[in-house]
């Protein structure tokens, strides 16, 4: 006979199991329950749920005495697994038998109407907080979701937004959820008024807040939609604006923000109290400096009998602080305080130092290098652990690592350790990035012609911080087969060793009509040389030999060549050389991948006073990078190579430079700036470059708009002059050439990818002009 038992009855028997619900036993209930031992335990009602998950909840295993105690347990535990809307416990006999009633699952999350945002991402936003498919079905958790749909689209400007939700029932015990989502109209900001303003017009203070009334780019950039943290941030622009003027005592009086019956326009009135304008009168240092007052004092950017300005009183206190982070006092607390005469309109500060215990550093932890092995990043670091903290030297560590351009995102943080007061953790996180590239260089001509430029190589190779390169190039101006490696601790101090072996062709540019070409053999290896942290010096010799080849319409300049290398009516010669290179670069850039600040300078003179081929040639370049406001760098660029023949020999026409093209003077055509020369056959012009060669290039850059602070992703205005000439000429400049135009920068997850459009400003009869260019970088 089956004996069934409800949580609330209250029966006796033998043999025989009572059930009782959970609540009934810590309300205090008493029940008489006759123990007996469990022979068999099965499980009824269970759809998606496995047997073993009930077993696992059960406190109860088979041989086992039941007792009342387990019963409650079971239900109990059985209830808050979150899996069952019903438990039940029968008996048959000496079996258990369990009996529950799932709770439905989400078979689906659909949204109807939505439009604003992406649906994949709320998708996965919602599932991360557990309502998604597959998941057990919380009417709850579908009251939380409205409100935070809803919370998105009023942060959106959606302010008559209405959402519902339909939950129906599907085969197999789920559900299906969908949002009805009707947005309505995105509410503008119609108006924006600043009442209170006297030393400033309403016009004026309107440039530096980000909302704004619609204009011709606000459907993209949305800044004339409100939100509560964008006026807050707007409104933080305006104090630190008032307060930079030398108005201490603004304060914002009242802001109002109202929207219209129908929830379409919204208007924003703030109220300003202006106070009056404040010069400094004195400054003064309290607080312990251990005797380095003269050096403190350098620091502080506030001067006496100048305006007091928000901004120079907070780096005035960063400075100070960072001063004494070099110390080992990474926790010092610099406290300005300010003294108003209100009369005289003046404002003293004294700042109180108080530089805490000295810190010493306990670990050096380094996150997100899944594929570059820890000693490659921790040889970069200058701050060692065991030692003082030094400011400086943590950061000089971020910048190396950063130098590096293996990571797309370089962060370093100090925490305190726990538990401690003289101690602090170096925490360095790094994001990689694909360090394999295939390089490919392309232009189109106005005459529908390609220009292909390709290289392979790998940085980092196998996480060894070691670069290694094969490059390939099978292009019809350059045939190339060439194998280099750098390691650049080629020795524990940090001296870096890089050697190639290469076989390379190179023919005329393809602008040209003519043929000619020159093949060479060679090997080489360069030694560089730390000798401060942002200086380095190279040292490199090679060898080369050169087969020089020409045709009946070859340019003079290389039939020239090869009748000196092998006389009147040879149609080829050789030539070998022994190039010794020196070398010098100093980078102190912040980054090498998107450089905001800092410089970047390199001289090279290459020698050979070996062989058939005697020479120099000396190149020098010189990057200048400059922060600007909302996440903009101004960058200059200047460059100057210098070749000559030594001994009274002409310079090796085939190591001559060449200008034009995107890297060197955007809007012409590459290879195609210099002196040219009529082709006597054809008639056509010919390019072969020179000897001299000048460049210098401006560019601004700004985040992409919509992007923020995004470095990856960038636009840029660019001016671009130079051009090249030949041994026996002069650099004049009125033969520079200029260009200006715009383009796009992405640091695309699968390499860098720089588009231009290029107006040539000066352009002369014979020079060859495009438009667009691109250079193209793959990672893999």
């Amino acid at each position: 006979m089956k004996l069934f038992f409800h949580p609330f009855s209250r029966l006796s028997f033998r043999p025989a199991l009572f059930a009782v619900a959970s609540f009934l036993f810590c309300a205090g209930r008493a029940f008489a329950v006759e123990p007996f031992v469990v022979k068999d335990i099965r499980v009824e009602g269970i759809q998606r749920t496995e047997a073993g998950t009930v077993f696992n909840y059960l406190p109860v295993r088979v041989g086992d005495t039941f007792t009342e105690e387990k019963a409650t347990t079971a239900i109990r535990t059985l209830y808050a697994s979150g899996f069952f809307k019903d438990v039940r416990i029968d008996a048959e006999g000496d079996v258990l038998v369990v009996i529950v009633e799932e709770r439905p699952a989400v078979a689906s999350v659909a949204f109807t109407g939505m439009k604003e945002f992406d649906k994949d991402a709320i998708t996965k936003g919602l599932k991360d907080i557990g309502l998604g498919e597959a998941r057990i079905y919380d009417r709850s958790m579908v009251e939380r979701a409205e409100q935070e749909l809803k919370r998105q689209y009023l942060a959106a400007g959606y302010y008559s937004v209405q959402i519902s939700t339909t939950v129906t029932p599907v085969e197999r015990n789920r559900v299906a959820i969908n949002f009805i989502i009707d947005e309505g109209h995105v509410a503008k900001i119609r108006q924006i008024k600043i009442i209170g303003t006297k030393a400033y017009k309403e016009s004026e203070l309107l440039k530096y807040i980000d909302l704004t009334t619609p204009g011709w780019l606000t459907w993209y950039t949305k800044k004339d939609q409100y939100s509560k943290e964008k006026l807050a941030a707007d409104i933080e622009k305006l104090k630190s604006f008032y307060q930079n003027e030398g108005y201490i005592e603004m304060v914002m009086d009242s802001t109002q923000v109202s929207i219209t019956s129908d929830k379409k326009d919204i208007y924003i009135t703030l109220n300003i109290k202006e106070g009056e304008k404040y010069t400094v009168s004195d400054i003064q240092l309290e607080g312990e400096l251990f005797g380095r007052e003269e050096e403190v004092y350098p620091l502080i950017e506030l001067k006496k009998g100048k305006t007091y300005s928000g901004e120079q009183l907070t780096n005035s206190t960063k400075a100070i602080s960072d001063y004494l982070s070099n110390f080992g006092y990474a926790f010092a607390n610099v406290n300005p305080q300010p003294e108003i005469d209100r009369e005289k309109k003046e404002v003293a500060f004294t700042f109180f130092i108080d530089p805490g215990k000295r810190v010493y550093v306990r670990q050096i932890n380094i996150g997100g290098n899944t594929k570059t092995r820890d000693e490659v990043v921790r040889r970069e670091f200058r701050q060692m652990e065991a030692s003082w903290y030094e400011g400086e030297k943590v950061k000089i560590s971020r910048d190396r690592v950063d130098r590096l351009g293996y990571f797309s995102e370089v962060t370093i943080e100090t925490p305190e350790v726990p538990g401690t007061t003289d101690q602090v953790d170096v925490n360095l996180k790094v994001v990689e990035k694909p360090t394999g590239n295939l390089m490919v260089g392309a232009g189109f001509s106005q005459s529908d012609k390609l220009m292909l430029t390709t290289s392979i190589e790998q940085e980092n190779f196998a996480g060894t911080g070691n670069t290694v390169g094969l490059e390939v190039n099978t292009s019809k101006r350059y045939k190339t087969i060439a194998v280099s490696q750098l390691t650049p601790y080629f020795t524990e101090d940090g001296v870096s060793r890089r050697y190639e072996v290469f076989y390379r062709t190179m023919r005329p540019p393809i602008i040209n009509e003519s043929d000619w070409k020159v093949e060479t053999i060679g090997a080489n290896v360069r030694f560089g040389i730390p000798f401060t942290e942002v200086d380095r010096v190279y040292l490199g010799a090679g060898f080369e030999h050169n087969k020089i080849e020409v045709d009946y319409d070859s340019p003079v300049q290389y039939t020239e060549f090869v009748k000196d290398m092998a006389g009147s009516d040879a149609n080829s010669a050789t030539a070998y050389g022994i190039p010794l290179t020196a070398g010098w670069t100093r980078d102190s850039r912040d980054s090498s991948l998107v450089p905001t600040k800092g410089r970047m300078q390199k001289a090279n003179l290459e020698v050979s006073l070996l062989g058939d081929m005697k020479y120099y040639r000396a190149s020098y370049q010189h990057q200048y990078y400059w922060p600007l406001w909302s996440g903009g760098t101004f960058a200059l660029n200047g460059q100057l190579d210098y070749g000559e023949g030594l001994g009274g020999e002409k310079y090796p026409v085939f190591k001559n430079f060449y200008a034009g093209g995107i890297g060197t003077v955007r809007g012409y055509e590459t290879s195609s700036l210099g002196r040219y020369q009529r082709n006597p056959y054809y008639g056509d012009r010919e390019y072969v470059g020179g000897s001299k060669r000048v460049l210098a290039n401006a560019e601004l850059g700004f985040p992409f708009p919509g992007m923020g602070y995004d470095r990856t992703l960038r636009w840029f205005a660019f001016f671009d002059a130079g051009n090249v000439f030949e041994e026996d000429d002069s650099i004049k400049l009125d033969e520079i050439r200029y260009s200006a135009g715009v383009g796009i920068t992405w640091v695309s997850p699968m390499g860098p990818l720089k588009l231009s459009l290029g107006f040539p400003l000066n352009s002369k009869d014979g020079d060859k002009t495009e438009n667009f260019q691109f250079t193209l970088g793959t990672g893999f």
